[in-house]
């Protein structure tokens, strides 16, 4: 049994060795094929059944057919010889795994795309920061662009503040003054009255120290071209305005009397007078220390 199972090769033969094995065997099975079908037809007799009708004068009565011979049974066929059995397939070639080099290349590929998506999560990740320190520094950027505007604003409120307040002290400096020169004047012209009432006791000497009839109109004339004003009064109202002067013209007061009605106006007139600064003297080379000017719209 060994040697039986050392001589029997079980290896599929080459592809070249199963031509002239498949000729053989076809060869052999046609030839069965023919020697049963010979077998068969040899055997078998051909029988001739021939039929003659008499005619007679006379009804016969036909003799009986004689009975046909029971044919021979068929013979038994041979048994066929069983057909050889086909060859075995040759064995799947069990599958090989990848080779060495398929196997680096695949590590390769793996490594590279894991370092792809290491970049790309490297690059998104400094991206998102890159963004987030750009809103920071744009909100640092808005809340400085807003305290330096709330430091103007403040330093604005500030100065105009302080300008006010010295406005205010420069405007009361100089009301103080005016009024501390008028009271002056007035003392002095009040002296000076007293002493020409003292030295001259006529009326006459009196009366040629006031003003000409046409000085008041005079004084009219030199403020009106320094009044600024648009507006449109209806009819032609009255502004009494007291102006209080030095002995050299020069314009140290001036208040308003009786308004003409509308604001506007009172207030150009008390502009135009400030503007002037300067009264012209009188006739007698005298400027009065108080009078009292008459303005009108349409004069």
């Amino acid at each position: 049994m060994q040697a039986a199972a050392d001589t029997l090769d079980l290896t599929p033969p080459q592809a070249g060795r199963w031509r002239g094995p498949l000729v053989i065997a076809f060869v052999v099975h046609l030839l069965l094929v023919l020697a049963l079908t010979w077998g068969v037809g040899w055997q078998r007799d051909t029988q001739v059944v021939m039929e003659a009708e008499l005619w007679s004068r006379l009804p016969e009565v036909a003799a009986p057919r004689a009975s046909e011979p029971e044919p021979p049974p068929p013979p038994e066929p041979e048994p066929k010889p069983e057909p050889a059995p086909p060859p075995k397939p040759a064995p799947a070639p069990e599958p090989t795994g990848p080779s060495e080099a398929e196997i680096a290349l695949q590590k390769k590929r793996e490594k590279e795309r894991e370092e792809k998506l290491r970049l790309e999560a490297e690059r998104k990740k400094q991206a998102e920061a890159r963004r987030k320190e750009e809103q920071k520094q744009a909100e640092r950027e808005a809340a400085a662009k807003r305290e330096a505007e709330r430091k103007k604003r403040e330093a604005q409120a500030a100065k105009e503040k302080t300008e006010k307040a010295a406005r205010e002290k420069e405007a009361a400096r100089q009301q103080a003054q005016l009024e501390a020169e008028r009271k002056k004047n007035l003392e002095r012209m009040l002296g000076q009255a007293g002493a020409m009432g003292s030295a001259r006791s006529t009326g006459t000497a009196q009366q040629s120290s006031g003003p000409s009839a046409t000085y008041a109109g005079k004084l009219v004339a030199r403020v009106k071209p320094n009044i600024v004003f648009t507006d449109t009064v209806p009819g032609n109202p009255r502004a009494e305005v007291e102006v209080r002067a030095l002995p050299d013209g020069s314009i140290v007061g001036r208040k308003l009397l009786q308004s003409s009605g509308h604001k506007g106006w009172d207030d150009a007139v008390l502009r135009a007078i400030d503007r002037t600064a300067t009264l012209p003297k009188d006739e007698n080379g005298k400027v009065p220390g108080t009078l009292v000017l008459i303005f009108r719209p349409q004069d």
